[in-house]
């Protein structure tokens, strides 16, 4: 089974503007080579640029609830549909939201056709979000996030608890795994206790070879 891996840009000034394109690229040169699907998950504002030059799906980092009208400096799901985005993160452990919050968010992701990853910290969690049947959830133990282990050697049985809470609830969503991951090593233990795949950024966007790094996320 092929990992989805899924590459978190934040807004590491490696990974924005021309940055964010250039990996972008490198990550669809990856993915075309080991025939492996790699999303990017930009800024709102690269969605439109990385979308139109590279050949990997791009998600937008967050979406906001609102609607059309009166709402400066809200990121409308609507907008960045309409740049490119094939989907959104949401809550992320930086750009949390109230649980009502994210019902809404997926809700009206799914109302546009986007996909969507709810990011989430515990099994618990997972279990309440599943009940919203986003396409993803991502755990990522916070004290686990930006850090040297991962979750698939520190704490596996969070992996496999999440697996199982979510799928007694939802049947169509699928659990990746975050926080720490860096080697085939850590992508092969998610998969084999349940997940479909990663969520990871600093591992990439911070590496020296960025294409280097996502290859090693594939090879041993």
């Amino acid at each position: 089974m092929k990992p989805l891996i899924v590459i978190n840009f934040k807004a590491y000034e490696s990974a924005t503007g021309k940055g964010a394109v250039a990996l972008a690229k490198a990550a669809g040169e990856v993915a075309k080579k080991e025939k492996v699907t790699i999303i990017a998950a930009v800024q709102a504002a690269d969605v439109y640029r990385v979308s139109q030059e590279s050949e990997i799906d791009v998600f937008a980092q967050h979406i906001d609830t609102a609607d059309y009208g009166a709402h400066t400096g809200a990121t409308l799901a609507e907008t960045v549909k309409a740049a490119g985005a094939k989907g959104t993160l949401i809550n992320h452990s930086e750009k949390t939201l109230e649980l009502k919050e994210i019902e809404k968010a997926v809700a009206k992701a799914h109302f546009l056709g986007l996909k969507t990853i709810v990011c989430v910290g515990s099994a618990s969690q997972a279990k309440a979000v599943a009940a919203f049947t986003p396409d993803y959830i991502a755990i990522e133990p916070p004290e686990l996030i930006g850090g040297d282990i991962s979750v698939s050697r520190a704490n596996p049985a969070i992996i496999s608890d999440t697996v199982k809470r979510v799928r007694h609830v939802s049947a169509t969503t699928d659990i990746l795994v975050g926080a720490g991951v860096k080697d085939k090593l850590d992508v092969d233990k998610a998969l084999e206790l349940g997940a479909v795949g990663v969520l990871l950024a600093s591992h990439i966007t911070q590496a020296k070879v960025p294409k280097e790094a996502i290859m090693n996320l594939l090879k041993d």
